[in-house]
């Protein structure tokens, strides 16, 4: 039976502490107010000492196991239950070890005393900045179900969006990977046998031929070093890359990508609106919801625009205003949108109108941008591997002028 620090206060308002044994916090807490005491604080003795039991989860929890949580609990608060009884019912019935110890110690804060929101946020791994927000504010106004209900669609087409993107990119990848592949065989394999042939012939090679045979040979003798340089610069560019300079400069490039870059732009502009207007629509205000939003996008440009935005929005001017001032991202359109919205107080409704609207044109451009990549990707696998074979048959097609020469 885990052991349980508890501080308290007594009947004459005085600090006590001490400690006592119980099944779980909830029953820990009784055995406090059984003695006369108001509990301040209960915590058990392992993470008292700087264990954090929730350390000790067995693994992960999945994203799958997170959204059955959200989306269950709101059926559940719907239905009438008090919120311990619907933690109860969901670490009880949870698959995973991970997911039903860590429902388990969500539902022993709660029942200690702790908000919903305090105790989720304990696990930010699970649980996102996002999501801790949106729970803050349905407890304060009331409408927890509500607002869990939203969390849980705005997770399923959140992940529908990733998944289409992610689905966009996986014939490009196939078929640059299959390039790299071949590229390696012909350099490894294929032209060394070449080279016995062009040392009899005693002559100049074409320069194409001497540069695809230095290549080769480059690959051939210095390979695993050539491996260990490309490994050390792609970790030296992706610790360039998590810097906020580093990021800017990238995005800004990426940006400049004719198809690309509207791309990227479209899918930052809708996973803002979907979060803005869903945190807005959940109650929580305006500037608090846009610190939020920046801090979940993970997009250091939107980021820079929702700073700039938080910045004029405190000072007392209008959202569509503070947005304008990034085109790119936010079209005059949508600014528009925007500011009508806010003129007749749906900007929760529009923002997440606007979404859904971008989401489909952003789908429309995904597979307009997977019809070009892939005879973009056959163009480049056949020019590279093309003019290595060409350079390979050169010496041989001008073979009489090597000779001589």
């Amino acid at each position: 039976m885990p052991t349980f620090l508890y501080t308290a206060l007594d009947r004459q308002g005085r600090d006590t502490s001490g400690t006592l044994t119980a099944e779980s916090k909830h029953a820990a807490v009784d055995q406090v107010i059984g003695r006369g005491l108001s509990p301040v604080s209960v915590v058990e003795q392992e993470e008292a000492r700087g264990g954090s039991s929730r350390l000790a989860a067995p693994g992960g929890i999945s994203h799958s196991a997170v959204e059955a949580f959200t989306r269950e609990l709101a059926n559940l608060l719907a239905g009438g239950l008090p919120l311990s009884r619907a933690l109860h019912l969901l670490r009880r019935e949870a698959s995973q070890p991970a997911a039903r110890y860590a429902w388990g110690q969500i539902h022993d804060d709660v029942v200690g005393g702790m908000s919903l929101a305090d105790a989720l946020a304990k696990w930010p791994r699970a649980f996102s900045r996002v999501y801790i927000a949106m729970v803050r504010a349905g407890e304060a106004g009331g409408f927890l179900h509500l607002v869990l209900q939203q969390i849980s669609d705005f997770r399923a087409r959140e992940q529908d969006l990733k998944g289409k993107v992610k689905a966009a990119l996986i014939y490009p990848i196939v078929l640059a990977i299959l390039a790299g592949a071949v590229l390696i065989f012909l350099l490894t394999f294929f032209i060394p046998r070449f080279q016995t042939i062009f040392e009899g012939f005693g002559g100049n090679l074409p320069w194409l031929t001497r540069l695809i045979v230095a290549i080769s040979e480059l690959v051939t003798k210095y390979g695993p070093f050539t491996a260990v340089a490309l490994a050390l610069a792609v970790v030296v560019v992706r610790r360039l890359l998590t810097a906020q300079e580093g990021r800017r400069f990238m995005e800004r490039m990426l940006l400049k990508i004719p198809v690309l870059g509207t791309v990227m732009a479209r899918f930052a502009l809708v996973r803002f609106s979907r979060m803005l207007g869903t945190l807005v629509g959940a109650g929580v205000p305006l500037v608090n919801a846009l610190r939020v939003a920046r801090e979940a996008l993970g997009n250091q440009t939107l980021a820079d625009t929702v700073t700039f935005a938080v910045d004029e929005v405190q000072k007392g001017a209008s959202l569509a205003r503070s947005l304008a001032a990034s085109p790119l991202l936010f079209p005059p359109s949508v600014v528009e949108m925007i500011t009508v919205a806010e003129e007749t107080g749906r900007l929760d409704k529009e923002l997440v109108r606007l979404s859904t609207a971008y989401e489909a044109e952003l789908d429309r451009q995904l597979r307009m941008l997977v019809a070009l990549a892939e005879p973009a990707m056959l163009l480049l696998m056949a020019g590279l591997i093309g003019t290595v074979v060409i350079g390979m048959l050169l010496p041989i097609l001008t073979l009489s002028d090597v000779i001589r020469g």
